[in-house]
């Protein structure tokens, strides 16, 4: 198996989510950065496919510089090794993204060097965008199917599951083929000391886009108000204990 996983350098969402002063994107300033939770759940199924039926990973980035940390992470926990499309791409629209990683496809189809799987997080952890695994399949003219939670490599090709209104939704594909990954699809592993030192010494071929981006036309990202929340206090120890099974009566949790 020959696997490219494409990540993309998000802010961390650990804290309140604010934006820059033009909003349009989110302000990074005082979280930091990190990868998306789907495309970490697509680099540990990476890793754990070639782990079972050989083969290699690599993991792609289209942005700038800055974005080989999160490479790093990626190529710490199994993957062999990356390429980075170099560009600002902080205003490029998700058709621009995809068309630059298909050309790496392409590119590297030409020169003998094919992929069995394409591998994307479900959607963009910062902005939300649903789009480029789906559209890199289409300019490859490859099978795609998004939201997968699990996915097993046959003799005839790939076999993706994915939750759907009615249960689980099973599709089977032939190869070559693309698949988005939703977070907890998997529990990704985390990094050894060991990983981390490969990691540092692995191949990353860098890349300079070859198109002319079309631009995202965004006008502005805009975040959710909070859910307002209710805190009711019950009373304080045994005087507390007739007012709780009231709110568990309410709840329907408990009947007399």
């Amino acid at each position: 198996m020959n696997i490219l996983v494409s990540i993309k350098r998000v802010p961390g969402a650990s804290g309140r989510i604010t934006l820059t002063d033009d909003a349009q994107a989110v302000d990074a300033r005082h979280v930091g950065y990190t990868l998306s939770p789907h495309e970490e759940c697509a680099v540990e199924l990476a890793v754990q496919t070639v782990e079972a039926h050989g083969g290699a990973a690599t993991v792609l980035s289209v942005g700038i510089e800055d974005v080989i940390d999160q490479m790093r992470d990626a190529l710490s926990v199994g993957i062999g090794s990356g390429i980075l499309v170099e560009t600002d791409a902080s205003t490029w629209a998700p058709g621009d993204v995809a068309h630059a990683i298909a050309d790496v496809v392409t590119t590297h189809e030409a020169t003998g060097q094919s992929y069995d799987l394409l591998l994307f997080g479900n959607e963009a952890a910062d902005t939300g965008d649903f789009q480029v695994g789906i559209a890199v399949a289409h300019r490859l003219g490859l099978p795609c199917v998004t939201g997968v939670k699990a996915f097993e490599v046959t003799a005839s090709g790939v076999t993706a599951r994915r939750d759907g209104p009615d249960g689980v939704e099973v599709f089977e594909l032939t190869l070559p083929a693309v698949l988005t990954v939703r977070d907890g699809a998997v529990i990704p592993r985390y990094p050894s000391v060991p990983g981390r030192i490969k990691a540092k010494r692995a191949p990353i071929e860098r890349l300079t886009p070859s198109i002319t981006p079309v631009g995202n036309g965004r006008i502005r990202l805009t975040v959710p108000p909070e859910v307002p929340s209710t805190v009711e206090v019950l009373g304080q120890g045994a005087d507390a204990a007739a007012a709780a099974v009231d709110l568990f009566e309410r709840l329907g949790l408990v009947t007399r």
